[in-house]
């Protein structure tokens, strides 16, 4: 799974009904994400935080969708569960969980640990995520291991990253940025175009190579 293949279309089975995956992106942003298996401890921790940020990838035009190899019948009754440990899920559970028994979507999406993935058996999804765009291409991915929960303020920072060079591709988000902070104007910004493209200012760094390619704005 490459960064910017386009995601083939899919019909699965979910806790919310059927779904016809590009009918039902619309023209959001998706957040797709596998799990290993229910009723295990650190997946309960990343879906019910999921399910309490729900409001905040609102904001941001994105919607979730939790994948794993289980049964339909064993997410209903997760979700119970997930409900009772977090507490501050509001209302509903707000987003669906695919059921994906036979482990076609599994395969096609690359969320099958190397190790397992010809052995239907042992084989279970890895803790892999992908940001999706609403033109169906993936524009970031996750994979973590099943011993380790993921971040979701890392999640929502990324999707901010995104979000925000789509609209100025002439910049780039540095490490450890956070939206408001310093961004990096890429070096293909000739000098000549910088005081147009962002009249607010720009802030160049010298560097022992005299190379100036370090310039920093917060005008977005």
């Amino acid at each position: 799974m490459r960064l910017n293949t386009i995601i083939p279309n899919f019909h699965a089975e979910t806790t919310q009904g059927p779904i016809d995956f590009y009918n039902w992106q619309g023209n959001s942003w998706v957040v797709l994400f596998s799990h290993p298996a229910d009723f295990t401890p650190v997946c309960t921790t990343e879906l019910g935080r999921l399910a309490v940020h729900q409001p905040h990838f609102d904001r941001r035009n994105t919607k979730l969708l939790a994948h794993s190899v289980d049964k339909l019948k064993d997410h209903v009754d997760w979700v119970n569960d997930i409900k009772s440990y977090c507490q501050d899920i509001p209302g509903s559970f707000p987003y669906p969980i695919i059921a994906d028994h036979d482990r076609d979507l599994a395969v096609k999406l690359d969320m099958i640990d190397e190790e397992s993935k010809s052995d239907p058996n042992l084989a279970m999804t890895v803790r892999a995520l992908y940001v999706i765009s609403p033109d169906h291409r993936l524009r970031l991915s996750m994979h973590y291991p099943s011993s380790t929960g993921r971040n979701v303020d890392e999640i929502l920072r990324v999707i901010d990253s995104l979000q925000l060079v789509d609209r100025i591709p002439e910049i780039a988000t540095p490490a450890n940025w956070v939206p408001g902070e310093k961004v990096m104007i890429l070096p293909t910004v000739k000098e000549s175009e910088v005081q147009r493209l962002f009249p607010g200012g720009v802030d160049r760094v010298s560097m022992p190579s005299g190379k100036v390619y370090v310039r920093t704005t917060t005008d977005y």
